[in-house]
C-alpha cells in the first residue's frame, strides 16, 4: 500500500492534479476523477486501486475530448471514433465513451444523417447521389443513408441551387450562362437531364430568353 502525501493542481493545466505517494510524484489525474474518487491526503492506495484510477482518468480524458469535438457540430459514430483514435486514446476507452454517448443520445447516426441532409438542403443544395456519397464517407450505414436521403428531390434541389447561383452570373450571354451554371450543378452531383431542364427554367424565369 502507498499513502497519498500530497495532491496538487498542475500549474500548466489547472484541470489536472498531481498525486504524490510516500513523498514522491506518482501520477496525474483529471481533477474531476480525483474529486469523484474522493482522494485525500493520508489515504492509502493499493496497486489495483491505482490501476483503476488510471483507467478512470483515461476514460474521462477521452470523454472530454469527445465532448469538445461534438461541440462544433454533430458527428457520425465513425467520425468520432476515428478522431479519438487519432488523439491516441486506447480502444477500451474509446468504445466505453461511445457507448456512454450513444446512451445519452449524443451520438446517433440517424440523427446525424438527418442533420447533414437538412443542412445541405438549407444552405448548399446538392443531389441525392452526392448527399449519399458524403454520408458514406462519414461512415454512416447504407440503410440509414437510404432512409434519410431517398426523400431528396433532385429537381427541387437543383432549382434552388441554380436560382441562388444565377444571381452572380452575367445575363447577356446564354452560352456562357448555360456553361457556368451547368458546371456548378454538375459539381453538386446532378445528372445531365436535371441540369439541362433546370438551366433552361432559370434562364426563362429571368426573362433572358
Amino acid at each position: 500500500m502507498n499513502k497519498i502525501t500530497a495532491i496538487r493542481f498542475r500549474k500548466d493545466r489547472g484541470k489536472r492534479v498531481n498525486v504524490f505517494l510516500d513523498g514522491r510524484f506518482a501520477f496525474s489525474l483529471t481533477a474531476e476523477v480525483a474529486i469523484k474518487e474522493g482522494l485525500q491526503v493520508g489515504q492509502e492506495l493499493s496497486s489495483s486501486h491505482i490501476e483503476a484510477l488510471a483507467r478512470s482518468d483515461h476514460f474521462h480524458r477521452c470523454l472530454n475530448a469527445a465532448a469538445r469535438y461534438l461541440s462544433y457540430r454533430p458527428r457520425s459514430e465513425f467520425e468520432l471514433r476515428e478522431r479519438l483514435y487519432q488523439r491516441g486514446f486506447d480502444g477500451d476507452s474509446v468504445e466505453a465513451v461511445l457507448t456512454k454517448l450513444k446512451e445519452q443520445g449524443l451520438v446517433d447516426d440517424i440523427a446525424f444523417a438527418q442533420f447533414w441532409k437538412d443542412n445541405r438542403e438549407s444552405f448548399s443544395p446538392r443531389s441525392r447521389w452526392l448527399t449519399k456519397l458524403e454520408l458514406r464517407r462519414k461512415g454512416v450505414a447504407q440503410e440509414v443513408i437510404d432512409q434519410v436521403a431517398d426523400v431528396i428531390d433532385d429537381d427541387n434541389s437543383a432549382y434552388r441551387a441554380a436560382r441562388n447561383k444565377a444571381r452572380s452570373l452575367p445575363k447577356s450571354d446564354y452560352q456562357s450562362f448555360r456553361h457556368r451554371l451547368g458546371e456548378y450543378l454538375k459539381r453538386r452531383g446532378f445528372s445531365y437531364g436535371v441540369i439541362n431542364h433546370t438551366v433552361e427554367r432559370v434562364w426563362q424565369e429571368q426573362g433572358s430568353g
